[in-house]
């Protein structure tokens, strides 16, 4: 079997990558839907899409942290059934309620809060549980093959969704139809689930209730020199770097004069980079903190440049190279947080690195709308990468304090240089 695709050798990892392609499809199927229903009821607009999009990434913010703690209590393949029939159960009923002709805006917010909350405590689980499929030699594969299904759904989806939507009518009815279409898709993982073996998978001894167990997971990441330095990376990146609607809104709109369609164009360019950024992370064996450090680097300068651009064309042709080195990075970071931690802590470690990632952009991008709104749009991506970098050399200098201090405190320790 090619190395890109090594942890497929694994039966239980088969069987979840199978049905993850389609939930994958169904979710970004949704996300087209749910926008399109929202602006399709009467008296809506951007606000109302913006306050639906808030609510339902609201849980995963507030939520995660307590999410890795019941991510570490429970068995991960019985949590994942659940928090997958939490979100399957919200887009049959939004699906429903669209298709019935009853839709008001306030039930979308309702479903689409509660569908958070389900997200909220998938994210870890799912995150966590890889390591429990496979060993470690096939972990960074892995991630990266479920990076690649993600990526891969996020080329198919929209555009399943936007074709649906227009065969069907392009009203409501029609964006119910196609939210129904993925309630049923988290179904196909809820079934995979169910036809894994549990004896292959490596599953630690779940923890029973203990007092302070969400401070026990702070406390231990901030021991650690690697996933400190990781998560210093991935906030600057996630804050400053990965406002893409934002930035190639503007520099597609203020900056080029196009449309909504050139638009869409630069989201799939982005996509196609992250897709062979995933495939290419997927071949790697090991990774080395340099990796992370020149993934992070590179993604700032590749934003700067991509500021810099003077035509439409050279930016769309450019934006698969952004998109490369997000995924790079974030490849790097996931595979590196997942092997790096105690299997008893793994939950708790992973809630923590989704909290960042996800919870960085939505701070974030206020200060980049600000930025172009006051300096342009150009200024978006150079002000970004400008940041990005800044926060690499913080975060090497983080990793350097923390092996220091670790070395003084532990004479035979041995350090972790950043160029192993």
């Amino acid at each position: 079997m090619s190395p890109t695709f090594r942890a497929l050798r694994n039966h239980n990892y088969r069987l979840y990558f199978a049905g993850s392609v389609v939930s994958n499809t169904g979710t970004w199927m949704q996300r087209v839907a749910q926008d399109w229903l929202v602006l399709s009821l009467p008296g809506t607009g951007g606000t109302e899409l913006g306050i639906t999009t808030g609510l339902q990434f609201l849980p995963v913010l507030l939520l995660a942290p307590y999410a890795g703690v019941v991510a570490d209590r429970f068995p991960k393949r019985t949590m994942l059934q659940l928090t997958q029939l939490g979100m399957a159960v919200s887009a049959l009923l939004l699906g429903a309620i669209a298709v019935s002709g009853h839709a008001e805006v306030w039930m979308v917010y309702t479903l689409a809060f509660t569908f958070g909350i389900a997200s909220a405590f998938d994210a870890p689980t799912r995150q966590s549980f890889v390591s429990e499929m496979v060993g470690p030699d096939d972990l960074t594969n892995a991630v990266g093959l479920n990076a690649a299904a993600f990526n891969l759904a996020r080329l198919l989806g929209p555009a399943l969704a936007g074709l649906l939507i227009g065969l069907m009518g392009d009203g409501a009815r029609a964006a119910g139809w196609v939210i129904l279409l993925n309630g049923l898709s988290y179904f196909a993982i809820i079934w995979q689930l169910r036809r894994m073996d549990p004896r292959l998978l490596n599953t630690p001894e779940p923890r029973g209730r203990e007092p302070g167990m969400l401070v026990e997971g702070l406390r231990y990441v901030r021991s650690q020199p690697k996933m400190m330095m990781i998560l210093v990376l991935v906030f600057f990146a996630g804050t400053f770097g990965m406002n893409f609607q934002i930035t190639s809104a503007l520099m597609a709109t203020q900056v080029f004069d196009k449309g909504a369609g050139e638009f869409g164009i630069l989201g799939s360019a982005l996509a196609i980079g992250s897709l062979s950024g995933a495939l290419m992370a997927a071949r790697r064996p090991t990774i080395r903190l340099r990796l992370l450090i020149f993934a992070a680097v590179g993604f700032g300068v590749a934003e700067i440049v991509a500021g810099l651009l003077p035509t439409y064309l050279a930016f769309a042709c450019f934006a698969p190279v952004i998109g490369f080195c997000t995924m790079t990075l974030l490849n790097s970071a996931n595979a590196t947080m997942q092997i790096s931690s105690d299997p008893a802590l793994r939950g708790r470690v992973m809630a923590l690195y989704m909290t960042v990632v996800m919870g960085g952009t939505p701070l974030g991008s206020p200060v980049i709308g600000l930025i172009g709104e006051q300096l342009g749009a150009r200024w978006t991506l150079i002000i970004g990468g400008v940041l990005v970098l800044v926060g690499a050399g913080l975060a090497v200098l983080v990793f350097k304090r923390m092996e220091r201090r670790a070395a003084a405190t532990e004479p035979h320790r041995r350090a972790e240089p950043l160029a192993a």
